[in-house]
């Protein structure tokens, strides 16, 4: 029995391999990652380690900085040429986590170094969806400013502007997010898929502040 428990841990190992899949260990790169050794990292980095190495769930020694929002080692990371858009199992990359989590150092320096504009979530949303949901004004501003599509509709059949109003509480934040979208040139009157309009919602839900911003820029 533990023979055939040993072969069957080979042949796991022997397909983890093949899929690019390294298990850490205490002097791999994703190890060095995950513990915040900044020092071993540039180590491992000038041995010639492999940058993009996945780990079970597929993430990269970036996207486990950028998830830690560690900006040193992503920095260095990305400068010695790690994929800014390399995804996980779960379809997050470095440049959609960064902004999402509203981690702008590390978002600053993905979008740098070629971070994919049109590379969407599991959601079906570009990196601008997330980061309105949850009230990332600079962030908001740093991906507009980008060219990020501004009404892209995710698979829920949401814009940022939509998500904008439906996922929040409508306060300061989401206020600020819905003024930059509005100047940027925003479609206001995009549906749901119900047919229900931006301004509608926010009417909805009581969110005054924001349903004044609509009205006032012609939304209907």
């Amino acid at each position: 029995m533990p023979l055939k428990r040993s072969f069957k841990r080979g042949l796991m190992a022997i397909s983890l391999l093949t899929a690019g899949v390294v298990l850490a260990s205490d002097n791999s790169l994703l190890d060095a990652v995950r513990k915040g050794r900044l020092q071993q990292v540039q180590q491992l980095i000038q041995q010639g380690a492999a940058l993009d190495e996945r780990g079970l769930d597929g993430s990269s020694p970036l996207l486990l900085a950028t998830r830690d929002n560690r900006i040193d080692i992503a920095r260095a990371l990305i400068e010695a040429g790690a994929d800014v858009n390399r995804k996980n199992l779960i379809q997050d990359s470095p440049y959609l986590l960064a902004g999402a989590s509203g981690h702008n150092e590390i978002l600053k320096l993905t979008l740098a170094h070629g971070a994919d504009l049109k590379s969407t979530n599991r959601y079906g949303g570009t990196a601008l969806i997330p980061a309105c949901e949850r009230g990332h004004v600079e962030t908001v501003r740093l991906l507009i400013e980008a060219g990020v599509d501004l009404n892209h509709v995710n698979h829920l059949g949401w814009t940022c502007l939509m998500e904008a109003i439906v996922l929040s509480d409508g306060g300061p934040a989401h206020q600020q997010i819905v003024a930059q979208l509005i100047a940027a040139g925003a479609d206001l009157n995009l549906p749901d898929r119900a047919g229900i309009s931006p301004l509608q919602q926010a009417e909805r839900r009581g969110q005054s502040a924001i349903a004044k911003l609509l009205r006032d820029a012609g939304a209907a």
